[in-house]
């Protein structure tokens, strides 16, 4: 399969993903009715709209980034500048995250407003190469336009989420079910049913995007080897090196850096490194000529 087709289909997916959600949350409203219901939902959609308008602000803030100052780190500036170049989006603001742990993020609502942040343990102890791997992985999320999807995917999750909290108050509190075609044995499955399978919907459309992201940095880097390098690096420094993150937001990272133990692994946003490494290597063998004996 080539680079466009897999590319489209990568697309494809994640679109069938959000609107695999956007079906979830309309068949929740149409059996349960109600307009507290919808006005809740309403309310939960807007609170995501806010936060999906400070995104970068929020994230940026969580990680206690702090801006690098023009002249600090020329080479990292210098391989930012190039990236942004390669990629056809604005350069980025760039920010350093005070963490021993090897990791990068970008956030932003779009390429105009996008920031890009590193760890100091990333620049410490990677080589230059393999950091600009890892940043061409955030400019490919930046070039995709990962955050514009990401939370179209978190207003609908926020709103079935919404849903499930009024109608598990209205159990506590002995809210009439006559009125509901769904019934008490619906309206306890919804409860706990919905947020779950919108989660788990949320996860595979951040696991497409990862995929996408490793591809398109590969083509910004002409080629994988440095990426896939930095992503074991990466994974090696999330498991040595403890890291306080918001779960919130630790989705936006290179890797997941948070600790992966027993049933918590069956809710990565990351797919398996091992996968990516060898879907990264895969195009670079792709890419090199066969040699004839």
């Amino acid at each position: 399969m080539n680079t466009t087709t897999n590319s489209f289909t990568t697309h494809l997916r994640t679109w069938l993903l959000i609107a695999g959600l956007t079906g979830l949350l309309i068949a929740i409203g149409l059996l349960i009715g109600g307009v507290w219901l919808y006005l809740f939902a309403g309310f939960a959609v807007a609170i995501n709209l806010v936060g999906y308008w400070f995104s970068d602000k929020i994230a940026l803030k969580a990680s206690r980034a702090q801006p690098v100052e023009p002249g600090a780190v020329p080479w990292l500036e210098a391989a930012v500048q190039d990236l942004a170049a390669r990629a056809g989006v604005p350069t980025p603001r760039l920010y350093l995250i005070p963490s021993e742990q090897p990791n990068a993020f970008a956030t932003g609502r779009n390429p105009q407003h996008a920031a890009v942040a590193v760890t100091a343990g990333l620049i410490e102890h990677l080589p230059q190469d393999q950091v600009k791997g890892v940043l061409a992985h955030e400019f490919a999320h930046i070039k995709n336009r990962d955050i514009l999807v990401s939370s179209i995917a978190a207003m609908v999750a926020g709103a079935i989420s919404a849903i499930a909290n009024i109608l598990q108050f209205s159990l506590l509190f002995g809210g009439d079910d006559d009125d509901s075609p769904l019934g008490l044995l619906g309206v306890i499955a919804t409860v706990i049913f919905a947020p779950l399978a919108a989660m788990l919907i949320q996860l595979a459309l951040s696991r497409q995007r990862e995929y996408l992201a490793d591809r398109t940095g590969a083509q910004l880097l002409g080629r994988g080897a440095p990426l896939a390098d930095a992503l074991e690096n990466l994974e090696r420094g999330a498991k040595a090196v403890p890291m306080a993150v918001n779960p919130a937001t630790a989705s936006l990272y290179a890797v997941n850096p948070l600790p992966r133990v027993g049933i918590a692994t069956l809710f990565m946003t990351h797919p398996p490194i091992e996968e990516r490494v060898r879907r990264l290597r895969a195009l670079d063998a792709e890419a090199t000529p066969s040699v004839a004996a």
